[in-house]
């Protein structure tokens, strides 16, 4: 997956100082460079914020230095980034950022410790907020597992009385990363929330951010490079890597959405003690996506989607695809459909051996009680366990389809109740 490229300008609109004399003998210049410093000191430090765009607010963090600075999109993997320029003036502050002649600009008022403005790219702004900088507490150890192309970073959960019970756990769809958070959609935390919980329950995880983005950006270097596989066999790697330990003595496989069917086709390949589906696809993906585009795409474009996902179905590239549908069909994500494509969920469940819970909420908008029970189905060694109120975020919903969206960028949300208490008793049973 590609990083988004950046061109930032930020102006910093800031109460003026006090201009009166000061009652010792300085120039008017002098008093001025010094009114200077005195703001750029109250600029100085890091300020985090959130761009407010509308159902995906985008984090990020600037860190302000006389001279310099930079900034960091962390759901990105965007890293202290240096600034092209940054300059004061009194109580303004503009600083410039080019990363590929993208152009962004944010202005904003200092107030009572918070800055609030507006955040503008491309023609489109948003209001943004910033506040002093607060470091995250890092409750757990980086691990360099060997991959294909380099080494994987995971996160090492581990509870301070370990039982010897891993859980590796896979994020979902798309640029999702190790914590369940999906690139410009903001941050819930649901994996992250989970790992944590488990280690209160004395249960080790591994989490990481997939191939492509976030810390793990480096591995993929072209889009067509992605295959579904490689996703498989950086959880085989892991897999490996965990039975070197000799903390652990079983090795559990937790996947979201469709970090479920990786880790059911994973589950085939590796000796496990358990596999744990939560909110997982029940149909082929070109059915699944022919029911998601047949409510936006007029007849033609339909059409043209269908012959589409039939000739990726049968590992043939397109050649020719309109440009709506760039998105979808271009040809660098063309080798990743054709590798997903070929595999049927109902199929690759059956083909596991080892017991096997899926988890379903009655609130998720995105995957269907129907998939679960496709799954369910499909292995008569299985068991099922739905959530009246947990969506496809893994959050409590008390109401209507607003909420349930807005609950996507909610961190402070707790996991559905119940949730945990399930998957770790279904662990102690196996």
């Amino acid at each position: 997956m590609r990083n988004i490229a950046y061109s930032l300008a930020i102006v910093l609109l800031l109460s003026a100082c006090n201009s009166e004399s000061t009652g010792d003998n300085s120039t008017v210049e002098e008093q001025t460079k010094q009114e200077v410093v005195q703001v750029n000191e109250a600029l100085i430090g890091k300020w985090q914020g959130m761009i407010e765009i509308p159902q995906s607010p985008l984090e990020i963090i600037l860190n302000l230095e006389e001279a310099s600075g930079n900034i960091s999109v962390p759901v990105q993997g965007i890293t202290e980034f240096a600034f092209e320029s940054i300059e004061y003036n009194g109580s303004d502050a503009v600083i410039t950022i080019n990363i590929a002649g993208s152009l962004i600009k944010i202005a904003g008022t200092l107030k009572n410790e918070t800055i609030e403005g507006t955040f503008t790219q491309n023609g489109q702004s948003y209001p943004i907020t910033l506040k002093p900088y607060t470091e995250t507490p890092v409750t757990y150890k980086e691990l360099l597992i060997p991959v294909a192309g380099g080494e994987l970073k995971a996160a090492l959960q581990m509870p301070d009385k370990p039982t010897g019970e891993l859980v590796i756990i896979h994020a979902g769809s798309g640029p999702t990363n190790k914590d369940g958070n999906t690139i410009g959609a903001g941050a819930n935390n649901s994996l992250k929330m989970i790992a944590e919980s488990l280690a209160e329950k004395g249960i080790a995880s591994i989490r990481f951010d997939k191939r492509g983005i976030g810390d793990n950006t480096a591995l993929i270097k072209k889009e067509d490079d992605l295959t579904f596989d490689l996703y498989v066999e950086d959880v085989q790697a892991i897999v490996d890597y965990a039975k070197n330990d000799d903390r652990f003595n079983e090795i559990h496989l937790l996947g979201h959405s469709e970090g479920a069917l990786i880790m059911t086709v994973a589950a085939q390949q590796n000796d496990i003690a358990s596999l744990i589906s939560i909110a997982g696809i029940g149909r082929p993906a070109d059915e699944v996506l022919m029911e998601q585009l047949s409510g936006s795409l007029p007849p033609n474009l339909l059409m043209e989607s269908e012959k589409a996902l039939q000739q990726l179905k049968a590992g043939k590239k397109v050649e020719t695809v309109s440009e709506q549908l760039q998105s979808l069909f271009r040809p660098s994500v063309q080798p990743y459909m054709i590798s997903w494509l070929k595999y049927d969920p109902q199929q690759e469940i059956s083909n596991v051996n080892v017991p096997v819970i899926i988890l379903q909420g009655r609130k998720d908008i995105q995957v269907t009680e129907t998939d679960a029970e496709n799954l369910y189905a499909a292995n008569d060694q299985a068991i099922i366990h739905y959530f009246s109120k947990m969506n496809h975020v893994l959050k409590e919903i008390e109401g209507d389809r607003e909420q349930n969206i807005a609950s996507y960028s909610n961190p402070d949300l707790p996991l559905a109740n119940g949730l945990i208490n399930e998957i770790v008793e279904f662990i102690k049973r196996y």
